[in-house]
């Protein structure tokens, strides 16, 4: 389906002279959020933000908190005072109900008029060089449109987070299988992972699918995908977008910009995520195409 392509690619420069004076907006949708794991997600992007103001750029920046409900000011008001001082601007955008992850993000996509926007999940922790990276990929290579980055776990083992075009098997088996049966379909899913060519060190150009915890757009091609497709609840509304952002712009999963994901599957989660896991899969083969093993 696309050319993925690792054996020139070039890496991104955490020294790189960063030009004029980018503009960047932050989402991140909140629903009954683990209050220690989004204080350690703002602190990430304080800290982030602050190394972007050291490459000497007036660069501007505006976080939108997206609260599809149980989200309180109360408990991250520190951090949004840190972020003022970084001269961060914030709206929390709350009045609309739970309606969802693509949806809530959209709320901030559509008020935004920034050059860049980065859609984020309140479980990452990115590195503190992860928004100059990824500012410098964009304005070196004018014909990318998303940056996907490395995503690390807890241990500090990459998860490979990019995609092929799934079969039903491979979703099944990584998402419900127990690990000690998962062995059993190791070289299927590595295939499905892209283990064979995400690694620590080279960019690859335009994996099929990359994950919606830390999505780095250009603004203007997010728009005219028109965001997140609404007819998603939860899940696979950041394959949806992968695979439509294609249409417009290259790809690129640059692993100097840098994250850590403190996420989970569905089936850990319980019955209701797995109805939502099932619905949205339905719903993503009926619009790209069923494909069973």
């Amino acid at each position: 389906m696309h050319n993925i392509d690792t054996s020139s690619a070039p890496r991104a420069d955490a020294n790189i002279a960063l030009k004029g004076a980018p503009s960047l907006s932050i989402s991140l949708v909140v629903y009954r959020p683990d209050v220690s794991l989004l204080n350690q997600t703002l602190q990430s992007v304080t800290a982030a933000w602050a190394r972007m103001r050291q490459t000497g750029t007036d660069a501007r920046a505006h976080l939108y908190i997206v609260d599809n409900g149980g989200f309180r000011d109360a408990d991250i008001a520190g951090r949004l005072a840190s972020l003022a001082e970084q001269s961060v601007a914030w709206t929390v955008l709350r009045g609309h109900g739970n309606v969802g992850y693509g949806r809530g993000h959209n709320l901030a996509i559509e008020q935004t008029g920034s050059q860049y926007h980065l859609i984020l999940n309140p479980d990452i922790d990115m590195d503190v060089e992860a928004l100059v990276n990824a500012f410098g990929f964009l304005q070196a290579h004018p014909a990318v449109g998303l940056v996907t980055p490395r995503i690390d776990d807890d241990r500090a083992g990459i998860q490979y987070l990019c995609r092929r075009y799934p079969a039903m098997l491979d979703l099944f088996v990584r998402g419900f299988l127990p690990s000690r049966l998962q062995r059993w379909f190791s070289r299927r899913l590595g295939r499905y992972e892209m283990r064979d060519v995400i690694n620590g060190r080279d960019v690859v150009w335009d994996p099929p699918i990359v994950s919606g915890c830390f999505m780095f757009f250009r603004t203007g091609v997010l728009k005219r995908l028109a965001g997140f497709d609404p007819r998603y609840f939860l899940y696979f509304e950041d394959y949806d977008l992968s695979l439509r952002t294609h249409r417009l712009a290259r790809v690129a999963y640059v692993p100097s910009v840098r994250a850590i994901h403190h996420g989970g599957g569905a089936s850990r989660k319980g019955f209701a995520h797995i109805r939502m896991f099932v619905a949205s899969a339905v719903k993503f083969y009926n619009q790209f195409g069923w494909k069973w093993v």
